[in-house]
């Protein structure tokens, strides 16, 4: 953090010496936190170009003027539904970089994120019939060592051939055990932290108060009112009754796949994996027991994921699942809260500032409208969790729309430097045309190398905005929306480079709730040097090139 904010230039601050002192005094640094929304294929590539930027692992982000080092500043790294694709994907390779997989030439990273194999095709050199046996044997195997199994087992594990192990996906590839990885036992990595929402039984309807659940590499569980309680990930296929393991029971290990756990997160995409009966070459096995499984579980019941239920018996009063063995768990984002925000708002993780990022696919020509914000924003004032700190003011999707928030970075929860903070500082970080037109649909499930590299690349440009091009001064206001909080506690003086800043990207209460036009726009970056280059002759090794040559489009 220290490296990073002596880079961005805050002029009328010594970051280096404050940084010091914070750390002299005791009082801790800034704690930073980043939460990548759902979103598909889509939401995982726009957060993919953001998390380069933020490391310093990429190609020139450890340069002057340049944010990498935020991604290593951050204590937590969340995500949901496509989002947990992304931070689930990198931490089962022991957190590697984003670079690593998409520029990797040879060897196994190469193998990784080819989506130009559709998730219903399989993989490069798997037979089409072997993959799905492959998949028919890992479900049926849960199922005989009698695990409750749906289809979020099925899409589970085929998400596993994309983004854990392409030759058999993994099958014993745990979330848990990145707790034993060399980066995250080294702190050299965030928490990350995966979301997912309980469904009691006959529940079809999600609503703003249902109970979020959080899986991180130790335990799963959630804050919220009526559970408040964890268990350990790792054995969570374990006989528990009302918090404990019976004294002759056994621990049970392994069902944390991690796939499953992105694959819960992610349950809403089930629909999608339904579609295999249209496929050429699905062998009619892999179809009946699909069906059977539909037939088992109910078609309204397509979108749940079946985990052993570790509160089975504990806090009867106000578990709503104490009485079942099994625990129903949905795609993160059916409450549409579609930014993984709940888990950072705890009030006993301190989270001083988060970087938002936004691909969701909220209007109808799908682009973001502030509608994420707006539902935590809601769930916030019902005051559904006395656990939480109270999440700022946010205007109308309208207004988003209607001021050009959902089309560059804004902060919320700004504060004069007189006023007490309401909870951390949000930088919203909405996915927009900068370099490509990247509102492609949330359930393609196909893309070509080219158009996932302009689209991981227009993320980039997104958080960067476009290395400074848009706003030469975006890294210096990146380091003043880390150092907000702190400024407010330790009572210093805010800097005039950060007051300039906060006059410009924080959001001042101003709202138009007039019903927008069509929301259509226009690219924001127009490369000047190459404007009869074809688009995929700008992509290159590394996400750096082509963003000086970007200039405002008019």
């Amino acid at each position: 953090m220290k490296d990073l904010l002596s880079r961005v230039n805050i002029s009328d601050l010594d970051t280096g010496r404050y940084i010091d002192n914070l750390t002299n005094a005791g009082t801790g640094l800034p704690r930073v936190a980043i939460a990548i929304s759902g979103g598909g294929y889509r939401a995982l590539m726009n957060g993919a170009g953001a998390l380069a930027a933020f490391d310093n692992r990429s190609t020139n982000a450890a340069e002057t003027g340049h944010l990498g080092g935020l991604l290593q500043s951050a204590t937590y790294l969340s995500g949901l539904s496509g989002g947990s694709w992304l931070v689930g994907s990198l931490y089962v390779q022991n957190f590697t970089s984003v670079e690593s997989i998409i520029f990797a030439t040879d060897g196994f990273l190469s193998t990784l994120w080819q989506f130009d194999h559709s998730i219903l095709n399989g993989p490069e050199g798997l037979s089409i019939t072997r993959y799905y046996r492959q998949l028919f044997d890992d479900v049926d195997g849960k199922k005989d060592a009698g695990f409750n199994t749906t289809i979020t087992d099925y899409w589970g594990r085929a998400l596993s051939y994309q983004l854990v192990d392409p030759s058999d996906g993994g099958p014993a590839y745990t979330f848990s055990s990145i707790s034993n990885d060399t980066d995250f036992t080294a702190a050299q990595a965030p928490l990350p932290l995966i979301v997912a929402i309980e469904r009691t039984s006959g529940q079809l309807q999600i609503a703003s108060n249902s109970t979020i659940f959080e899986f991180n590499p130790w335990e799963m569980g959630s804050y919220d009112p009526g559970l408040e309680a964890f268990a350990p990930l790792q054995f969570i296929g374990s006989n528990f009754t009302n918090g404990t393991i019976p004294r002759n029971g056994e621990c049970i290990a392994g069902v944390d796949n991690a796939g499953f756990v992105m694959g819960t997160s992610s349950s809403l995409f089930n629909q999608a994996f339904l579609q295999i009966g249209r496929v050429e070459g699905v062998p009619e096995f892999l179809i009946s027991a699909i069906n059977d499984t539909l037939a088992n579980v109910g078609t309204n019941n397509r979108d749940i994921a079946n985990w052993p239920n570790p509160f089975f018996g504990y806090n009867s009063s106000g578990n709503l699942n104490a009485n079942s063995t099994v625990l129903a768990l949905v795609d993160g984002g059916e409450d549409l809260q579609n930014i993984p925000l709940h888990p950072l708002l705890l009030e006993e993780r301190e989270v001083d500032v988060i970087f938002a990022v936004d691909g969701s696919a909220d209007t109808a020509t799908l682009w973001p409208n502030g509608t994420a914000m707006v539902a935590t924003f809601n769930r916030s004032e019902a005051r559904v969790s006395a656990n939480d700190s109270r999440f700022p003011d946010v205007p109308d999707q309208n207004t988003f729309v209607n001021l050009g928030l959902n089309q560059r970075p804004t902060f919320f929860g700004c504060t004069n430097g007189s006023n007490t903070p309401r909870g951390p500082l949000i930088v919203y970080m909405p996915n927009a045309p900068y370099s490509f037109q990247s509102n492609v649909s949330t359930f393609d499930l196909e893309y070509s190398d080219e158009e996932r590299n302009q689209i991981i690349q227009n993320g980039y440009n997104m958080a960067t905005m476009g290395n400074g091009t848009v706003d030469s001064n975006w890294p210096a206001c990146i380091g003043c929306a880390i150092l907000a909080r702190s400024l407010v506690r330790t009572r210093t003086r805010i800097p005039s480079k950060c007051a300039d800043c906060f006059a410009r990207y924080c959001w001042n209460g101003t709202t138009n709730s007039t019903l927008p036009n069509t929301y259509e726009p226009a690219q924001i970056l127009t490369n000047t040097t190459e404007q009869s280059t074809s688009s995929a002759a700008r992509i290159s090794g590394t996400l750096l090139l082509g963003c000086f040559a970007f200039m405002l489009a008019i």
